[in-house]
């Protein structure tokens, strides 16, 4: 908030006639405005539809509850000044008040004043289009929270170990300051004090109301790497680029990981490597509907576009997935609608730290500009698991199912397993159990394999379309996996030699 406050300043001085703050939290937006008033010397005008305009004294002046009789009123006023307008999105679509705003917009820069909207909704008039400023108010950071909360701690004499005080600051990014302060007041009243047991609460609170959203879905337990199995050359990439968002890297010069793109087979763990970051990484995990952003018709895409990066941002460092990307990309280009070109940009120039990783089955029908160096760091191709990968992905099933693999014959399956994805080999000992279960008895390899052998892989019955996605992605996509058939070659070679 001290940036944006800095920025205002600045514009203010530099007479830019008409600005609009982009937020639900009117309340601290006005705080901030009246803050730089203060600062600046300038009385503050207030209006709503419901008051008129207010001067700095806190008298309204009558008649002017109406936009027009509003800003005819502004028009008269001498003199440095700020006027903040609550609400006027509404009336945006009346020539007559566009027709006022376009006339004050010359003449309220000359006498050092400036006209400012706060709006939840993003709506700019062709006319204004070149004339008004739109600005973001960004959620409540780490340092707002802390002050928060140490007064309200501060205030009940409660004591928190520093570490847990973290905790909860880091637990309350994304909300808005009411959001927070409510929260906090339903702790101390439930009789908590801020201990251990509150978080829960609090993470809750912030799924539901990412959840409000209708494009975010906050993950508060993301699957764990070692639950992946194969894909070990990307695993090995994610890893090295770990403590990528610490101090340390941007001392040694380091840019920030901007994200990455994994495209391939249906049901071979895109989606869970795509959790697994998360995990690996210690970032919370928030997941982007992108076709119910791009396919509302809504006319609010770009609204809801910058709604989703204002909460993704306040919870940076985070990760942001982006399952399925071509529900909503597929078929856009360059004149793909304003909000597409708002991702895009939003993903080239992005500041602050947060890690896209998007997944594809179907890269070939995106927009090229999409795939463009600059907004992810890397592709990766995610192609059928081999041997060795289909062991130890049929070992992490049958272990997540209380069953040790040693008593299994694992490596026959596996081998009889070709062209299955990881999907496919769950479903096996899925398939396997409710056979054993149905006769009353403990599960073994030949249920394992009588279900395999019944089982029709996609990639047979896709098989045109895998291979011309395998053809595509040999020049683009670096491969997930690693080549393990040199590995086997030279394995071998040691034994013979």
């Amino acid at each position: 908030m001290k940036a944006l406050r800095e920025r205002l300043a600045v514009l203010i001085r530099a007479r830019y006639p008409l600005l609009m703050l982009l937020t639900h939290e009117e309340i601290r937006a006005e705080r901030m405005l009246g803050k730089l008033a203060e600062g600046a010397r300038q009385p503050m005008y207030l209006w709503s539809c419901a008051e008129g305009l207010v001067s700095p004294d806190g008298e309204p002046e009558p008649g002017t509850q109406r936009p027009v009789a509003a800003l005819d009123a502004i028009g008269v006023i001498p003199g440095p000044a700020l006027f903040v307008l609550r609400d006027v999105h509404p009336f945006l679509d009346d020539p007559e008040v566009v027709r006022r705003l376009r006339s004050l917009t010359r003449t309220v820069g000359r006498r050092r004043q400036a006209i400012t909207l706060i709006s939840p909704v993003l709506r700019i008039p062709d006319e204004l289009a070149k004339e008004m400023l739109v600005l973001d108010v960004p959620l409540p950071g780490r340092e707002e929270i802390s002050r928060l909360l140490a007064v309200l701690l501060r205030s009940q004499n409660i004591d928190t170990p520093p570490e847990l005080f973290e905790r909860f600051i880091g637990g309350s990014l994304g909300l808005t300051e009411e959001e927070i302060k409510r929260l906090f007041a339903r702790i101390l009243l439930a009789g908590g004090g801020f201990s251990e047991a509150d978080l829960s609460e609090l993470v809750e609170e912030k799924r539901k109301v990412i959840r409000r959203s209708r494009f975010l879905e906050f993950w508060s337990h993301p699957e764990r790497m070692e639950n992946v199995g194969g894909m070990d050359n990307l695993k090995g990439w994610l890893r090295r680029r770990a403590a990528g968002f610490s101090p340390e890297a941007r001392a040694y010069g380091l840019a920030e990981p901007r994200g990455l793109f994994m495209l391939g087979v249906q049901g071979c763990g895109k989606s869970l490597m795509a959790k697994a970051v998360a995990d690996l990484w210690r970032l919370p995990l928030l997941r982007l509907d992108v076709a119910a952003v791009f396919g509302s018709r809504s006319g609010r895409e770009e609204d809801s576009l910058r709604e989703t990066v204002r909460v993704a941002e306040s919870l940076a460092p985070a990760v942001l997935w982006i399952d399925e990307i071509e529900k909503g990309f597929a078929g856009r280009g360059d004149a793909g609608g304003e909000a597409f070109g708002a991702f895009l940009t939003w993903m080239q120039e992005k500041q602050k730290p947060v890690f896209v990783v998007a997944t594809a089955n179907e890269v070939r029908v995106l927009p090229p500009e999409l795939l463009r160096k600059g907004r992810f760091d890397e592709i990766f191709f995610v192609d059928l698991p081999d041997v060795h990968e289909r062991l130890s992905i049929l070992d992490i099933h049958l272990r997540r199912r209380s069953r040790d693999p040693h008593r299994f014959g694992t490596t026959q399956i596996a081998e009889e397993t070709d062209r299955m994805s990881g999907a496919e080999l769950e479903q096996i000992v899925v398939g396997a159990m409710f056979r054993a279960f149905a006769e009353d008895r403990e599960v073994d390899t030949e249920d394992m394999l009588e279900v395999a052998r019944e089982m029709v892989p996609l990639a047979v019955t896709m098989d045109d379309a895998l291979k011309e996605l395998r053809e595509w992605a040999r020049p683009r996509a670096r491969p997930a996996s690693l080549d393990r058939r040199r590995i086997d070659f030279f394995e071998g070679w040691d034994e013979s030699g």
